[in-house]
């Protein structure tokens, strides 16, 4: 039996915009997927059992990218199921619910899985392809940032060059303390392209204004972060969700959040993933703050993650 792990993802700033070569400063978490691959004694193809924690409906919704997702991966990974059928179980502490990176989560774990089961002896580098290769089939074409974030680990600047994808690690002092609050919304991210480029077409003036804005608070937000200036992340966070806000790529429910997460004393909030649902992220630097801004969500019934981006 082969298995694979992959980490969770949360994006500071960059979410929507990587393919327009927008950077981005994404981290991952300290929640896994686990993946196990076992070989059949009968039949062909594969079976699938999807033991992972949801947001409620998130499996459903996304059942059908899933088997595409499996079934590509299988092809440009050249794993015949007919002479090898497969057991495929999915678990691991990982969440599965739009925002943090399940996706590529699943891809960059089924990768690792199907290379430990057949000996395939792919690079770290190999892996973070074929879990890129995994994400078509949920986000139509992928950037890149989620798989890398869950293949390598740590915090991240992402930044496609002249359609070279790049990517840097930034050194913090230590782990910085994160709350993920999510809306129950399950965004499709396949969709976010035509909205991304209806708003291109509708004023092309402001959307590369506002798209050099964001560029501008990605790489002041890499300098404080270097700095250990926390003040200054929070505040770009706010920010760059107010921009989401006025592009209609946030949500009611997380511009709710992100306003309780500062009105208890979070130095910043936004939506974070593609947005139009999932989960925001609220900058909350220490366990008292966190559990203060945490504890208060899940009393309103909201689920939340709390995490810690920077860390290992």
């Amino acid at each position: 039996m082969g298995v694979g792990t992959a980490f969770g993802k949360s994006i500071l700033i960059g979410d929507q915009f990587v393919l327009e070569e927008v950077p981005a400063i994404v981290s991952s978490i300290p929640f896994e997927t686990v993946c196990e691959v076992e070989r059949l004694t009968e039949g062909e193809g594969w079976i699938l059992e999807d033991n992972r924690t949801e947001v409620p409906g998130y499996k459903d919704k996304k059942k059908h990218q899933q088997v595409e997702s499996i079934n590509h991966q299988l092809k440009v990974m050249n794993i015949d199921v007919k002479k090898y059928p497969l057991k495929i179980t999915f678990g691991g502490s990982l969440l599965a619910g739009s925002g943090v990176g399940a996706s590529a989560a699943h891809a960059v774990s089924l990768a690792r899985a199907l290379n430990d089961e057949f000996d395939l002896g792919l690079s770290i580098d190999e892996i973070n392809h074929f879990g890129w290769e995994g994400e078509f089939a949920y986000h139509g074409t992928p950037s890149g940032v989620d798989n890398t974030a869950s293949t390598y680990g740590g915090l991240l600047l992402y930044h496609i060059k002249k359609g070279e994808k790049t990517w840097e690690r930034i050194n913090l002092e230590k782990p910085i303390e994160v709350v993920l609050g999510n809306s129950g919304v399950t965004a499709d991210t396949s969709k976010l392209d035509d909205h991304v480029d209806a708003q291109r077409e509708k004023d092309p003036a402001l959307f590369k204004s506002r798209l050099q804005k964001i560029t501008d608070q990605a790489f002041e937000m890499k300098a404080a972060l270097e700095a250990d200036d926390l003040a200054t992340v929070g505040r770009l966070m706010t920010e760059n969700h107010k921009i989401l806000i006025d592009m209609d790529l946030s949500h009611e429910t997380l511009i709710y959040l992100c306003d309780k997460a500062l009105e208890l004393g979070a130095l910043g909030a936004k939506v974070t993933g593609g947005g139009r649902g999932g989960y925001m992220n609220a900058l909350t630097p220490g366990k008292e703050l966190q559990d203060k801004v945490a504890s208060a969500m899940e009393k309103e019934g909201f689920k939340v993650i709390r995490a810690t981006v920077g860390g290992s």
